[in-house]
């Protein structure tokens, strides 16, 4: 529902039907006119409406429950309310197209604008009309279907907290308080007015707009009217306008004021240089007699009505001269049908019964009733005299019962109500139409206002110091951020597996880098030498065992030969295990099998070597390392150095074994998917040791590389280990320098290029007497190389 400013410019029945009484049953406090009125219907709607506008308690006693209710004040604009209620029920009735073949009927209090009472008549509702029985309908027919009202806020609430329980539909006409917009609370209120937070954002933004930042508050001393200045004050704030002062009608015991009250209020209204008053919180009669007493003071304000105070025709009418020339933010008027004929067929002498008529004129024209004890009683209250009168006065020609007020919306409380009882029934299973929005083609160019042009996605806004907030610069976000709005105040972070893409208004994924054996050259040619080097070393295998019978193969210790030709072998093969996607088996599987491998072949280059030293010492006379030649002292050698790094492995795997890891800190654009050694100080004990039975071999051989054997291979060993220890000590800074792929890639280089050298430097030359000059591949050629030497 929209809102609209203008300036203001001033020129049924009651039932009484008695029921036994209940075995359970809830005493309420008894009014002395409880303002009912009750009809038979199919369905029923319960209405708590405001007429009086003011309610005391009167009687004898300390307790409250032996008082009785008395509504007073009653307010004609306020009765076309309730008349509006009836008109729309009869008016659903005659329709056929709403709820045919069922009749409306309707079950109403007047709240008296007092918490109390809107309690006790929602209870008196739920219950039926006879006896309070807490939690049991005693209707006999005709079913409850939901609530109209009430007009205040502060009695709607109270309302909505029973009615939320048993789940009963209420549709206010008049409360406007944000409370009620909690739906976990209130799950089955609704209204067709606005709530406060549109009506004080736009009452803030028409202050600011004429300029008004310094203001005083007038409300009233309840929940409402403390809500409501509240909210007001942040909104004000906001829009960077102050209050000056706050003041709210405080009733005193006697239900009036004390004369201080208005004297302290005449005197900071006059003191005050604001120049506007804003009115707001819960109008009651505490209120209008703060404004009628102090209105001496407000000839030179101006005053700001929200729309309840707005459409109070009772409060414009009574402070006609004050509120000369006030702003005001009031509802649209919504089309209704012309009711005229209805109200005026609202007189005394056609509906006796009829107790807020009748007071209506008791208190504004001095009617006298029928009931004695009545006319005397508030003949009383308002110290007036009365006198009889016709009877066929029409309630029309009160001056604030023309005004329509909030008429449209108690017209469209009751018909939403109907509508959605009508269609509850009729479209069980149907679905509503979706709604469609045809773009229509502007023929001509926006035109463009504003201080800074606006920030594209990707960038952010930078306020310029000094100037006003809407000029600012547009700045690039920062690496790893994005904005995908234009004008965006800030760059929102990426996740940590996305990254920007290059205009900076969308996170796409990173690429995921490791060493791919498909699509990567470096993995290509890493997996094409393994392959060709394993096949080699595959081919050398066929040749020593084909020749195994050689003298070169015997006097070389052919099963040493075997084992570290198979060990190479697998260690070419043990590459493939660092290309591809990296998990968590492959990442286990590839630093095991490389330590064990390896030293499966240093531990039977070690072996050789010690054999060639045992064999030279053997030869002399006596000598006890005669009992050390055999297969057992090699065998034995391989075996013990390959289960020390079998054990290091099985402890480096029981503490911290290896995984994969995502490394997003090293690039910004990509994630390294790599394997975390989990253990470093395992991972360098491999290394280590290899490198120890490396150093160990190399020594070794260096030492017998001059004996005399024409098939010594202490030269060929010492070339090898002096390969092997190069390539790893220069492997070393070059693996701790590279991240990624290429980390990945040295290791490969590593293990490809240690090999290759043990490879060639070892078998190689043998091969080449076998293949190409058997003529030295004899045991004659031996005997005679010895002689010779």
């Amino acid at each position: 529902m929209g809102l609209r400013v203008f300036l203001l410019s001033v020129a049924s029945y009651r039932s009484e039907i008695q029921r036994p009484f209940p075995a359970c049953h809830l005493k309420l406090v008894e009014a002395f006119d409880d303002y009912e009125y009750v009809q038979d219907g199919d369905i029923i709607i319960g209405g708590v409406f405001t007429v009086n506008h003011f309610m005391t308690a009167l009687g004898t006693g300390d307790r409250y429950i032996n008082r009785k209710m008395v509504c007073l004040r009653p307010v004609p604009p306020y009765y076309r309310y309730y008349l509006t209620i009836l008109f729309a029920i009869n008016e659903i009735n005659k329709d056929p197209s709403i709820l045919p073949n069922m009749t409306l009927g309707f079950h109403m209090y007047d709240s008296c604008s007092d918490n109390r009472k809107a309690v006790k008549s929602v209870l008196q509702i739920l219950s039926g009309p006879s006896e309070t029985v807490p939690n049991y309908s005693c209707r006999k027919s005709g079913k409850l279907i939901g609530f109209i009202g009430d007009q205040n806020s502060e009695t709607t609430v109270n309302i909505a907290q029973i009615l939320a329980l048993y789940r009963y539909t209420q549709v206010s006409y008049g409360a406007t308080t944000y409370v009620l917009s909690n739906r976990i609370t209130y799950p089955t209120f609704f209204r067709t007015v606005q709530s406060n937070q549109a009506i004080f954002f736009t009452l803030s933004g028409l202050l600011r707009y004429f300029g008004w930042t310094w203001v005083g508050v007038l409300s009233s001393d309840d929940d409402n009217g403390n809500e409501e200045t509240q909210l007001l004050t942040q909104y004000l704030t906001m829009k960077g306008i102050c209050v000056n002062y706050l003041i709210t009608a405080k009733p005193d015991k006697t239900n009036g004021f004390k004369k201080n009250t208005f004297r302290n209020s005449i005197e900071i209204i006059r003191r005050s240089s604001a120049q506007v008053i804003i009115l707001c919180g819960t109008f009651s009669s505490f209120l209008f007699d703060l404004l009628r007493e102090i209105s001496i003071v407000f000839r030179d304000k101006t005053f700001i009505f929200g729309p309840i105070f707005a459409s109070n025709e009772f409060l414009k009418e009574h402070l006609r001269e004050s509120l000369e020339g006030s702003l005001a933010v009031e509802f649209y008027d919504l089309p209704i049908p012309n009711m005229k004929s209805f109200y005026d067929s609202f007189q005394v002498v056609n509906h006796p019964q009829d107790m807020l008529l009748g007071h209506i004129w008791l208190l504004y024209r001095y009617c006298s009733g029928t009931n004695e004890s009545r006319n005397r009683f508030y003949s009383k209250i308002y110290e007036i005299s009365l006198h009889n009168c016709s009877g066929t006065e029409r309630v029309t020609k009160f001056l604030s019962f023309q005004s329509p007020g909030l008429t449209d919306l108690v017209y469209r409380a009751v018909y939403l109500l109907a509508h959605a009882l009508h269609k509850m029934y009729l479209s069980i299973g149907r679905h509503a139409p979706d709604n469609v929005i045809q773009e229509h083609n502007y023929p001509h160019q926006i035109p463009k206002s504003q201080c800074s042009e606006n920030c594209i996605p990707g960038t952010r806004k930078v306020p310029r110091s000094g100037i006003h907030t809407c000029c600012y610069d547009c700045v690039q976000c920062s690496e790893g951020e994005i904005s995908n709005v234009s004008d965006s105040e800030n760059c929102q972070p990426c996740r940590y597996d996305e990254w920007p893409n290059e205009k900076k208004d969308q996170c796409v994924l990173k690429l995921l880098d490791f060493l791919s054996y498909a699509n990567d050259p470096t993995g290509v040619i890493s997996a094409l030498f393994s392959s060709i080097l394993c096949a080699m070393t595959g081919l050398i295998l066929l040749v020593f065992i084909s020749h195994q019978d050689t003298a070169i193969v015997k006097a070389n210790n052919r099963n040493l030969s075997f084992i570290l030709l198979v060990s190479i072998m697998l260690s070419f093969l043990c590459v493939f295990l660092f290309l591809g996607h990296p998990d968590d088996i492959s990442c286990l599987l590839r630093q095991i099998s490389f330590g064990i491998l390896f030293t499966i072949a240093i531990s039977c280059v070690l072996a050789k070597t010690i054999m060639v030293c045992v064999a030279f010492k053997a030869t002399k006379p006596g000598s006890l390392w005669k009992h050390w030649i055999g297969a057992k002292l090699s065998n034995s050698i391989v075996i013990l150095c390959s289960s020390i790094q079998v054990i290091i492995c099985v402890i480096w795997l029981s503490i911290s074994p290896p995984y994969q890891d995502l490394n997003t800190v090293s690039y910004q654009d990509k994630i390294i998917v790599q394997c975390n050694e989990g253990s470093v100080v395992g991972f360098y004990s491999v290394l280590g040791y290899m490198g120890f039975l490396a150093a160990v071999s190399f020594v070794l051989a260096f030492m017998v590389r001059t004996l005399p054997d024409s098939f010594n291979e202490a030269k060929y060993i010492t070339f090898s280990m002096l390969v092997f220890c190069s390539v790893w000590i220069a492997m070393i800074p070059a693996y701790l320098s590279s991240r990624g792929k290429y980390m990945v890639a040295v290791e490969i280089f590593a293990i490809l290029s240690s090999s290759a050298g043990v490879l060639g430097c070892i078998f190689l030359p043998k091969c080449y007497i076998i293949l190409w000059r058997p003529d030295l591949n004899t045991k004659i050629s031996i005997t005679e190389k010895r002689v010779l030497q």
